[in-house]
């Protein structure tokens, strides 16, 4: 596995996999790697024949206040474990490569961006995403990235970005991977305590509570939030939004006719955690 720091480095590295015929994937991360990470690194090489891992912690998608200086950060670890899971090139470039001097423009995805973690977090947020995303987009030209269905927002984001901008890059959004006790992976647990930790399983368990609601043949967005609060309450786990809704536009549903999306934030100790599962009516 090379290293790389440079776009022209990275872009090289591109040019002699297509020279090659090769296809090429690419999995866009903020570092910090966990299970989660390293099963979209797996899922591109199996599906790629060039698998470039970005490391980046983004500074354009933290609002003052939260946890970019304090980011967890380990580069040697995480260039061995993507290598071990199969990239082929690992680019870490530094910030002033990603935005030099003069940079100037924000990409501002809207529709999708205004509810959930976009409403919670400020309309900065996705709009750090966004131009990151169609940064590398440019920088790499995959033909497959790969995102992490735990950011279901994130996922439908970059989804219009990549329609709206005639993006040539194929989105495949990969399973959510949990901890035994049903805590979904995130660099963020490890500001959990061991007590913290045990209360964040309750996001997984509101989930589950709600999902138990609708295959019992219950389709009201009341009766399905209330099972969810429910858990969430017994745990003293209060959300910073739990909400049911539609999958493909994120629009509030009031059922679950045929899927919605349930998704939840919760500020459990020093973490901010999201998590989120798609409802299907039975049928």
């Amino acid at each position: 596995m090379r290293i790389v720091r440079t776009v022209a480095e990275v872009r090289a590295a591109v040019a002699e996999a297509r020279r090659d015929g090769r296809t090429v994937g690419l999995v866009p991360t903020m570092g910090a790697f966990h299970e989660g990470h390293l099963s979209l690194i797996r899922r591109a090489r199996e599906t790629t024949g060039l698998v470039v891992v970005s490391l980046f912690v983004n500074p354009t998608q933290f609002a003052p206040g939260e946890d970019l200086s304090t980011y967890p950060r380990d580069e040697a670890r995480d260039a061995a474990l993507a290598e071990r899971s199969g990239a082929d090139v690992l680019f870490a470039p530094e910030p002033a490569e990603v935005y030099p001097d003069g940079f100037a423009t924000t990409v501002h995805v809207s529709g999708v961006t205004e509810v959930l973690c976009g409403a919670a977090r400020g309309a900065h947020h996705f709009d750090g995403v966004a131009t990151v995303v169609a940064k590398l987009f440019g920088m790499v030209a995959p033909d497959v990235a790969f995102f992490g269905q735990k950011d279901a927002q994130q996922v439908l984001v970059v989804r219009r970005l990549v329609r709206d901008l005639d993006m040539p890059v194929r989105i495949e959004a990969c399973p959510i991977v949990r901890e035994a006790d049903g805590l979904a992976m995130s660099s963020r647990n490890v500001y959990l305590t061991d007590d913290d930790r045990r209360r964040a399983t309750a996001l997984n368990r509101a989930l589950a509570a709600a999902e138990r609601v609708v295959e019992s043949g219950e389709t009201g967005a009341d009766a399905v939030l209330a099972a969810a609060r429910a858990e969430l309450a017994a745990a003293g786990v209060d959300p910073e939004y739990l909400e049911l809704r539609d999958p493909d536009d994120l629009h509030e549903v009031d059922r679950i006719a045929p899927a919605a999306l349930l998704a939840v934030a919760a500020r459990v100790g020093a973490a901010r955690l999201i998590d989120n599962r798609i409802l299907k009516e039975r049928r």
